[in-house]
Formats: C-alpha cells, sequence, structure tokens
C-alpha cells in the first residue's frame, strides 16, 4: 500500500503516519518535519521518475510506502503519476488543504468561479492567455514560470497580480498585491505557492453551479442583431460559423481579429474561452468593439491601429481571422502568417485578392484552402409568403500551419 500524506499548507504531519513504513518520499522539507521509523528508506523527491522506481521495488515486495506532498495531492500532485504507475487501488490519499484553497482564502475571495491553470513544467502561454480571457485565474508556478515570468507576459493589462509565498509558515508567508510591471521587476526566489490573477472589477463574479471556467455557450455565429455594427458592415453568421469552426478558439490560447469592424468574431471566440486581441483602425470601430464586448461579458483586449504595424508588440497568437485590409491584405496576411502557430482564416469579398492571398498563406509555410460562401435568408413578404433574400458571396479562405517532422523520437 502507498500512504500520500498532504500535509496542508504549513500543517504538520498527522502522529503515527509513519509508523511501520519501509520507505519514505517527499521533498526535504517534509522529511525534516516528521520522525522517520529506524530502518527505513528516505528518497528526497527531486527528480519523479527515480523515484517512481524506487517505490516500484518496496510495491513490487510488498513493503509500505509513505509519499508526502504539500497541500491536496491529488491536486495537479503527485496522486496522478502515482496511480497511473501503480493504479488508484493501492492508494491510499489523505489530503491536506490545497494552495490555491489557503491562497483565495487568504483574501477573503471564494474560488469555485475562478479557472486554474498550471505553468510548473508546462508552456507558460497557456497560463497567460487563459489570465487575459478570465477574470479570476489560479496559477500555479514553477521555474522559468513563476510572478515574474506571468508578469511580463501580462505587462499593459489591467490584471492584478496576488502572489502568496510559503504559505502555512508563520515566520515567512506572504501574501502581496502587485501589478503585472511589479511583478516583473522582481525576483521572487523560491518560495511562491502560488499567484492569482484577477480582474478587480469582477473578482467575486456571479453565483456558480459548475465551477471552474464557464461553460462554453450553447449559441455560437449569433445574429448580425447581437452586435452593434455600422451599415451592416458586420461578418455574417454564415461566414462567422466556418470561420468559427476553422479558428477552433479555445481556452489557453490566443486569437487575432485584424481588421475587426463591429468585433463579432472577437467576440464569438472570447465567448469560446479564448484570450482575443482585436485590431482595428477606425475610433468609432474601436469604440463599437469594447461595447459588444461589454454587451455579452467578455474580455477583448482592443488595439487602434492599421495592420500590419499595429501586430508589432503582440503576444504570437495560435490563430488568425483578417476580415479587412483593402489593399494591404496581402501584407497584413503576410505578417499575420509569419506569427501565427495554427491557423490564419482571412474572409474577403473580391475575386482579385484571392490568388495574393493564397500566395500569402503558402509562401509562410501554410496548408491553403477555401471555399465560396453563397447563402440565401428566408425572407417574409406581404400575404404571408416568403423569398429567398440572397447575401453577397464572400470567399473564406484558410491556412493551417504544416507541422515540422519530428527528429529523434522514439517510435
Amino acid at each position: 500500500m502507498i500512504t500520500v500524506v498532504g500535509t496542508g499548507t504549513g500543517a504538520p504531519v498527522p502522529q503515527g503516519v509513519t509508523e511501520g513504513v519501509a520507505l519514505v518520499v517527499g521533498a526535504r522539507r517534509h522529511l525534516d518535519a516528521v520522525r522517520v521509523p529506524e530502518g527505513a528508506e528516505r528518497v528526497v523527491l527531486g527528480p519523479l521518475a527515480p523515484a517512481l522506481v524506487t517505490i516500484g521495488e518496496y510495491v513490487g515486495k510488498e513493503l509500505p510506502v509513505l509519499v508526502l506532498a504539500s497541500g491536496d495531492p491529488g491536486f495537479f500532485g503527485i496522486v496522478r503519476a502515482l496511480a497511473e504507475r501503480f493504479g488508484p487501488d493501492l492508494l491510499d490519499v489523505r489530503p491536506g488543504v490545497s494552495s490555491v484553497a489557503t491562497a483565495f482564502a487568504r483574501i477573503g475571495l471564494p474560488w469555485d468561479d475562478a479557472v486554474v491553470v498550471s505553468a510548473h513544467g508546462r508552456d507558460l502561454r497557456t497560463a497567460a492567455n487563459a489570465c487575459r480571457a478570465h477574470p479570476k485565474v489560479a496559477v500555479l508556478t514553477g521555474p522559468g514560470a513563476g510572478p515574474a515570468e506571468l508578469g511580463a507576459a501580462l505587462a499593459g493589462g489591467d490584471r492584478v497580480l496576488v502572489v502568496a509565498s510559503a504559505l502555512g509558515d508563520p515566520r515567512r508567508e506572504r501574501v502581496e498585491r502587485v501589478t503585472p510591471a511589479e511583478a516583473a521587476a522582481r525576483d521572487w526566489g523560491t518560495a511562491v505557492s502560488v499567484v492569482l490573477c484577477l480582474d478587480g472589477t469582477r473578482a467575486l463574479g456571479a453565483v456558480r453551479t459548475v465551477a471552474g471556467a464557464a461553460a462554453r455557450p450553447g449559441r455560437w455565429a449569433l445574429d448580425e442583431s447581437e452586435f452593434a455594427h455600422r451599415d451592416s458592415m458586420i461578418t455574417k453568421f454564415e461566414v462567422r460559423a466556418l470561420a468559427l469552426a476553422r479558428l477552433g478558439p479555445r481556452l489557453g490560447e490566443l486569437v487575432w481579429d485584424v481588421g475587426a469592424g463591429s468585433g463579432s468574431v472577437a467576440v464569438e471566440c472570447a465567448r469560446l474561452g479564448a484570450a482575443v486581441v482585436a485590431v482595428e483602425r477606425t475610433p468609432d470601430g474601436v469604440q463599437r468593439i469594447h461595447a459588444n464586448a461589454r454587451a455579452h461579458g467578455v474580455d477583448v483586449r482592443v488595439v487602434h491601429g492599421s495592420a500590419p504595424a499595429a501586430l508589432e508588440g503582440l503576444a504570437d497568437p495560435d490563430a488568425v481571422f483578417v476580415g479587412g485590409g483593402g489593399r494591404e491584405l496581402p501584407a497584413i496576411v503576410t505578417a499575420c502568417a509569419r506569427r501565427a502557430r495554427r491557423t490564419v482564416v482571412v474572409a474577403m469579398a473580391a475575386l482579385d485578392r484571392v490568388p495574393a492571398t493564397r500566395e500569402a498563406l503558402t509562401a509562410a509555410g501554410f496548408t491553403c484552402d477555401g471555399v465560396l460562401l453563397q447563402s440565401s435568408r428566408l425572407a417574409p413578404l406581404p400575404g404571408e409568403v416568403t423569398r429567398l433574400a440572397a447575401t453577397n458571396p464572400v470567399f473564406l479562405l484558410w491556412g493551417v500551419r504544416t507541422p515540422a517532422p519530428t527528429e529523434g523520437v522514439d517510435q
């Protein structure tokens, strides 16, 4: 049997838990806090793989093992690795209080509506994009992905970072509120437990039934009437439906909406969980995008400027939608394709611009495809009859980045 004990945030190891064990595994601070039985082996956790091998040797001999961890070891903790290696039936898990729960308790906020993301040994982009898209996020940090790196990624935004260090230690615990810029300018050491990223105006949020990130919307490709727009200058819902399917916006990713106009594509991507930057050159368009984002309760960062120059300084996107551009369209698509990690989708009304757009996508290493969308909507006539009203045809092209060949990977 493998007993896994979460010591809580500073809570002591329960008395008697070490009795009779043959192997004790944990961080040095956990091992120093317990009295290991005479003759029992101690393994200080560093790289996980060697520790799992040692645990396996004791399990094979049916000798009892104790694993000490911080907080709740089933919450982004060692329980997953142990269950995958030895099976859940062999585990006796005794959780403590997670660092996330403790950090929110320290600042007096509920966390049932928080998005929790781990940056420990993972790409920090996912955590940063979750912070851009959601008003309440807890980030579990790690080497190279701490408060300074997160703050640098979020510089210029309106978020507040709460950095919780050494939670539960009465002498060393610190909970500090800083701006992203302040976080980026400091050396935080190794005692950081968790970083909370908050939109101060929406920190409480609404009463929830399901914890975590908000549920994906039941509808998308919303009717044009659900957005403020000028003279029907908006991506029609039929086009938007296919564009969203090709963009594939999701939590942890960043989408650009270039030539955003009313921001309908930007808002829909944000409703589906992505972080979104909308680039728009007209002042009235910028105002409409802000208004539409507020009306639908999502975060959209709006950049006032003309592409491609306005794209400089933005974080690289996973996906890009280009809905405007005029004669500059090939240059805009080229600039977007150079930086998009996954896909670029372009909507245009002019047939003449299709070849140059295709060339820009393929030259950047994308596989290109597209369709001409023509639809006719039901329109009522007097006398309770209906006709078909044709919408303007639109070309939709999309480029998908071809994955680089993988070398040196065992099959």
